[in-house]
């Protein structure tokens, strides 16, 4: 899990994948090289400073967490640690590690693994991206060995999602990195160039070889500890894993046609166009996690607060926009309105309780009218000062989906007589405006795409939040509705009872689409498509979307890669 808001990529999220959503009928097959596409080279083989997208796409094979997110249901199960129990009071955790688990050289993994892991991670000096995901209010969670396969975790305060912090968190060889760590070297260990022997994991797989420019090729991990169902042999099923580095989409597409890739990820919607052009299926497993907006600045220092700050104003655009031609221009029906942050591809979180108002023009022009709003006799909305309305939209250059809605959203602005203007920019110079010199009237965004759970976005709704979109750091919520969302987040925060957190989630989400001061637009549907050659797929829409059960996925006879 991560603690941190995830900005949806300025590519559509579009997973490739699979024919098939349950496990297939016929019997696993052993052997074979799964061939995967990558768009770009990974930085490192480091799981504690990894932070790109390839680099984590290959280590998330080589290693294995204590408790792992199903991706497919979107719960936690049992990882590394084959049980564990939690205190009455929520603030310990007990976890039994399996025993007979040995890392790919053959060493065994026990609790003195897991003590060492959590060090590194929370070491200050090692600045690792996972160190924000073992703090609660800026305190660590803390380990301690009770035997050899026993561990307990101490939590600074009861926190309703602790299971899920062990997700993602590799459990790393103290007999190989240790020494690297005391040298303060640890952040320089297993770089691209370290032999791939010298790469340690409990994954099911294992680095084989590393081409620059061509390929980092993985093989079976002979020390793996998961069982294959009805057998006694060791996952996984496939002798290996092959991700072939081609950054041009169209070189990717060809390939794949061609029978020599297996999987893609992340299609466009021109991608999916083609394949489908060309005879190939593909499969849409609907919304997914990310979600589009339009976000009003209401910092007070905004040059449009007088009008952003009116419910009624912001409410009337959300009337206005046209949620459904969005859906089906933009992302030619692979999305979902939405009006609200939750989207409904989230199994454990989304609320049937928010409004879907009819779109209507004529409803937001009397809502506009009631706030004080009227037109002048060529047809611009005017405020009380005879000052026309009009403001920018601010996009980045980098998604086309997002410029294609930003310029939807001004032709129907334009029909309440508001002038818009799109402002695009580049993804970095749009981010410093919005998130540290506020220089932005309104801005289309995405975020999500991470997990289910609330907690990795507490930095978007907490008003002292630093991705508070709308007016973000507030020493003191500006707002009587800002405060009962910091109340209510703070609460569900350590609110053990499920459904008692689930209430309190539910009112953030109903307060935050009344209040409208970001108007949800969309969600991407997750769209896959794989050669029909892969037995056991079983593609999902939450990150790592196609390769989350790699130690499962078998090439079915006739099959690629031999």
């Amino acid at each position: 899990m991560c603690r941190v808001a995830t900005w949806a990529c300025s590519v559509l999220l579009l997973c490739p994948g699979g024919l098939t959503t349950a496990a297939s009928l016929d019997t696993p097959r052993w052997g074979g090289v799964l061939h995967v596409a990558q768009r770009a080279e990974p930085k490192t083989f480091n799981p504690v400073i990894a932070v790109d997208a390839p680099s984590r796409e290959v280590l998330r094979r080589l290693h294995a967490d204590l408790i792992t997110i199903n991706r497919f249901t979107q719960k936690t199960e049992p990882g590394l640690a084959e049980s564990w129990t939690r205190s009455g009071d929520g603030t310990r955790y007990t976890l039994k590690l399996r025993k007979g688990v040995r890392f790919s050289d053959g060493v065994p993994f026990t609790a003195d693994d897991v003590v060492f892991s959590w060090s590194v991670y929370l070491d200050e000096l090692v600045h690792s991206p996972q160190r924000d995901l073992l703090l609660i209010e800026d305190k660590p969670i803390r380990v301690s060995k009770l035997d050899s396969y026993t561990v307990e975790f101490t939590l600074p305060q009861p926190y309703a999602a602790a299971e899920r912090v062990f997700d993602s968190v590799a459990m790393l060889p103290r007999h190989v990195l240790e020494p690297a760590w005391k040298a303060g070297k640890i952040s320089s260990a297993w770089t691209v160039n370290t032999p791939a022997s010298e790469i340690v994991g409990l994954g099911p797989f294992r680095l084989k070889q590393y081409r620059p420019g061509e390929a980092v090729v993985l093989e079976r991990n002979p020390e793996y500890w998961q069982t294959a169902p009805g057998t006694s042999r060791n996952l996984p099923y496939l002798d290996g894993i092959e991700f072939r580095l081609l950054p041009d989409e169209g070189v990717q597409l060809a390939r794949f046609v061609s029978g020599d890739i297996d999987v893609l990820n992340r299609l466009s919607m021109n991608a999916v166009s083609f394949l489908q052009r060309q005879g190939a299926s593909v499969t849409d497993l609907g919304p997914g996690l990310e979600y589009n907006f339009l976000c009003f600045n209401l910092s007070p220092a905004s040059p449009k607060i007088k009008w952003f700050s009116k419910r009624e104003f912001r409410t009337a655009l959300s009337l206005a926009a046209d949620r459904e031609s969005m859906a089906r221009t933009v992302f030619l029906g692979r999305a979902t309105p939405i009006w609200g942050h939750v989207s409904p591809g989230n199994r454990l979180w989304y609320s049937d309780r928010i409004a879907h108002p009819k779109r209507s023009v004529a409803d937001a022009k009397q809502m506009l009218k009631a706030a004080g709003f009227l037109w002048n006799g060529k047809g611009q909305l005017i405020d009380g000062a005879q000052t026309p309305v009009e403001f920018s939209i601010l996009v980045s250059t980098s998604s086309p989906e997002r410029m294609q809605m930003a310029t939807m959203l001004q032709a129907d602005y334009a029909q309440l007589g508001i002038g818009v203007n799109i402002a695009p920019l580049e993804f970095r110079s749009l981010l410093d405006r919005v998130t540290n010199t506020r220089q932005f009237d309104t801005v289309l965004l995405g975020l999500g795409g991470g997990d289910a759970d609330p907690n990795p976005e507490l930095n978007v709704w907490l008003s002292s939040g630093g991705t508070h979109l709308w007016n973000p750091n507030q020493k003191q919520p500006a707002t009587a509705w800002e405060a009962e969302i910091d109340q209510l987040m703070e609460k569900q925060m350590v609110t053990l009872n499920p459904s008692e957190r689930r209430k309190q989630y539910e009112r953030v989400q109903e307060i935050v689409a009344e209040q409208v001061p970001m108007i949800f637009l969309v969600t991407p549907n997750v769209v896959v498509a794989q050669r029909g050659n892969v037995g056991n797929f079983r593609p999902a829409v939450m990150d790592h979307f196609t390769l989350w059960n790699s130690s499962e996925l078998y090439l079915r006879k006739g099959g690629s890669g031999q």
